[in-house]
C-alpha cells in the first residue's frame, strides 16, 4: 500500500530501532484546517521526518521544538492556532489543530507498537488507541473498518480508531481508466487494476502510475476470490459487457460502498436489463450501481471522466449528500467518451 499513514509507520519502525522518536497525530480540527483527524507525521531530532500534520503551516515549528525537547511527556496533547502557540504559530487559514503527540524510546517494545499498527492497516483492518495522558498508549485492540479516523476525549482518556486507507478497485484498463488510477493514487488510495486482455495489457499497462498494483486477471474472478473490505470502491470502465456486466455482477454482493460501471444513459439502461434477465441481480442490488456514473462537470476528455468519477467516490467515502439534480447521470451521457 503506498498510503502516507504506511510510509509514516514504516519510517518510524526503521527509525526507533536505535532513535527516540516523536509520533504526532491530528486529533482534532476546528475552523478551516488543511489536514484531517488521524494524519500522522513521524520525527526524529536531527530534522529527520516523514508525514505532514498541515500541509506545511506548522511542521517547522514542530520540529524545531521536538528538538528543543518541548514535548518530553510520553503522550500529550498540544494545540496550533487559536488558544495555542499563537501567535507564535497562527495557522493562515486561521484553523486550530489540536496534535497526540507520542514520545517513543528506543528499543523494541516502541518498534512492536508501530509494527502493530502498520500491520493492522496493512491487513485493511482498523486498530483501536487507548491513552491516558501523560502515559504511553495502554491498550491497541482490533476494531470494525470506518471510512475516517474516529477520535474521543474525555479528560485525560484519549481514544483513536485508525482504519486503513480506502481502496479502489478497477476492472478493465481504458484510457479513463488510467487517468481514475493516478487520481486515487493521489487521494491516497490503495488502488488496484484487473486487467486480463493481452493486447490492452501490452498497450497501456506501461502508462499506469508506478503505486497501482497491476493484478493480471479476470475483474470479477479476482473479486469472487479475494473480496473487499467497506472501505472499498469497485469501478468497471471498459465498455465491454462480458467484463462490466460480470463484475457488477460480483461486485453487489460485496461491502463495497461505491460500485459504477461507465457507459451512457441508454447503455447503462440495457446494462440494468440484462443484470435483472441473466445475472437475476435483486432490485436492491442493481440499484447499488452508479450508472452512468460520476458527478455532473459536462465531462467530455477522458482526465474530465476519471475527475468526475473520483469525485463522485470521494463524496461516498466523505457521507456528503448532495441533491439529485446534482448526480451526474445526464451530463456524462452527453460526453463522446463513455
Amino acid at each position: 500500500m503506498h498510503n502516507l499513514d504506511m510510509q509514516v509507520l514504516n519510517a518510524g519502525i526503521q527509525w526507533v530501532e536505535t532513535h527516540e522518536v516523536w509520533l504526532c497525530t491530528v486529533l482534532s480540527t476546528y475552523g478551516s484546517s488543511p489536514r484531517p483527524p488521524g494524519a500522522m507525521m513521524i520525527i526524529r531530532q536531527e530534522g529527520y521526518h516523514c508525514g505532514s500534520l498541515s500541509g506545511g503551516c506548522v511542521e517547522e515549528s514542530f520540529i524545531e521544538r521536538i528538538n528543543q525537547n518541548a514535548f518530553p511527556a510520553a503522550s500529550q496533547i498540544v494545540r496550533y492556532g487559536e488558544g495555542g502557540f499563537e501567535p507564535d504559530r497562527a495557522l493562515p487559514c486561521g484553523g486550530v489543530l489540536d496534535i497526540l503527540v507520542e514520545k517513543l524510546p528506543p528499543g523494541a517494545a516502541s518498534t512492536a507498537y508501530l509494527q502493530q499498527m502498520h500491520d493492522a492497516l496493512r491487513a485493511a483492518t482498523a486498530i483501536k488507541k487507548t491513552i491516558l495522558l501523560p502515559h504511553p498508549c495502554h491498550s491497541l485492540t482490533p476494531a470494525a473498518y470506518t471510512s475516517k479516523t474516529l477520535t474521543s476525549r474525555d479528560g485525560a482518556a484519549i481514544t483513536l480508531t485508525l482504519s486503513t486507507a480506502p481502496r479502489l478497485v478497477i476492472g478493465g484498463l481504458s484510457s479513463v481508466a488510467l487517468f481514475c488510477a493516478s487520481f486515487a493514487v493521489a487521494l491516497g488510495f490503495e488502488t488496484i487494476v484487473c486487467e486480463h486482455r493481452e493486447e490492452v495489457l501490452e498497450n497501456m499497462a506501461s502508462s499506469l502510475d508506478p503505486a497501482v498494483k497491476l493484478i493480471k486477471q479476470f475483474p470479477a474472478v479476482y473479486l469472487e476470490r479475494e473480496g473487499c473490505h467497506a472501505g472499498t470502491a469497485i469501478l468497471s470502465l471498459t465498455h465491454d459487457p462480458r467484463i462490466d456486466d460480470l463484475t457488477m455482477m460480483e461486485a453487489v454482493n460485496l461491502p463495497a460502498f461505491y460500485i459504477g460501471a461507465m457507459g451512457s444513459k441508454k447503455n447503462s439502461l440495457r446494462r440494468r436489463e440484462r443484470l435483472d434477465q441473466f445475472g437475476e441481480l435483486l432490485p436492491e442490488q442493481i440499484s447499488r450501481i452508479h450508472a452512468p456514473v460520476g458527478l455532473d462537470i459536462g465531462s467530455k476528455t477522458p482526465a474530465e471522466i476519471a475527475l468526475a468519477v473520483l469525485a463522485d467516490i470521494v463524496r461516498y467515502k466523505n457521507g456528503c449528500v448532495i441533491a439529485p439534480e446534482q448526480s451526474a447521470e445526464p451530463a456524462l451521457e452527453q460526453g463522446s467518451l463513455i
